[in-house]
């Protein structure tokens, strides 16, 4: 279906069309603030967390699907939550591979016109009706990142990742993208955006791209793991109805 014949998302595609009445940018705020309320109550008890990206139009025959499995399983023998945009695809392969392998995988699933649903392997899912604050929810909670093969939304996380980490607005959480021979022509353009100047080669460490899980593992206990000591576990507390 083209873009132009996609019923809209009345709310955010009312507000992005530019100024509105102050009641309704008043209204709008407030839905806005509610929906990030509910998503922090929803994530605050999680386990430090892993986020994989990836496409939502990969199916279970296909290879990276399979790949995608074997992330979240090993993430979740890593003691690691498996966070994930909630839907079908490589999404849904990872949190399979957790929830199979006896972890926990969550998901932060986007409301869209064509009603994605979350995918049946999450312990705990919330729907966001707005991208922005699903975006928010997905690096909140995530001492890492994993990324396998998608599309514009995957890059669009991927270099949202790479940005918040090189400007010090997030710490820096390894960023780890899977598939080096679908990556390959997004490597080729990272480096020539280092040769004409545009990032430096300090911004290049941020990314570790690799085809083994074992890598993977490696790379998150040293970066992740070890580096920010995660043990942490946050205690309910009845008087905030927190059960």
């Amino acid at each position: 279906m083209s873009a132009s014949k996609l019923p809209r998302l009345t709310e955010e595609y009312s507000f992005l069309a530019g100024p509105r009445s102050r009641f309704r940018e008043l209204r709008f705020t407030m839905r806005v603030y509610w929906h990030f309320i509910r998503g922090f109550r929803k994530m605050h008890f999680l386990g430090p967390c892993v986020t994989v990206f990836g496409s939502a139009r990969t199916k279970p025959d296909d290879p990276f699907y399979k790949q995608a499995e074997a992330v979240g399983a090993s993430l979740a023998n890593m003691g690691f939550t498996v966070m994930t945009g909630g839907g079908p695809g490589i999404m849904e392969a990872a949190n399979k591979g957790a929830f199979e392998a006896g972890g926990q995988s969550v998901g932060c699933n986007i409301i869209l016109p064509m009603e994605q649903e979350p995918n049946p392997y999450l312990h705990k899912w919330i729907d966001i009706p707005y991208f922005f604050i699903r975006k928010v929810l997905l690096i909140k909670y995530s001492y890492a990142f994993v990324v396998l093969p998608g599309g514009f939304g995957t890059m669009d996380e991927l270099f949202e990742s790479l940005t918040l980490v090189q400007t010090g607005m997030i710490q820096q959480f390894p960023i780890v993208v899977i598939g080096k021979e679908f990556h390959q022509e997004l490597k080729e353009h990272v480096f020539h955006l280092k040769r004409t100047g545009m990032i430096s080669e300090d911004d290049l460490k941020y990314l570790f791209l690799t085809d083994s899980i074992e890598d993977m593992e490696n790379h998150l206990q040293q970066q992740a793991v070890t580096r920010f000591n995660l043990k942490t576990t946050y205690k309910k507390r009845w008087w905030f109805a927190e059960g």
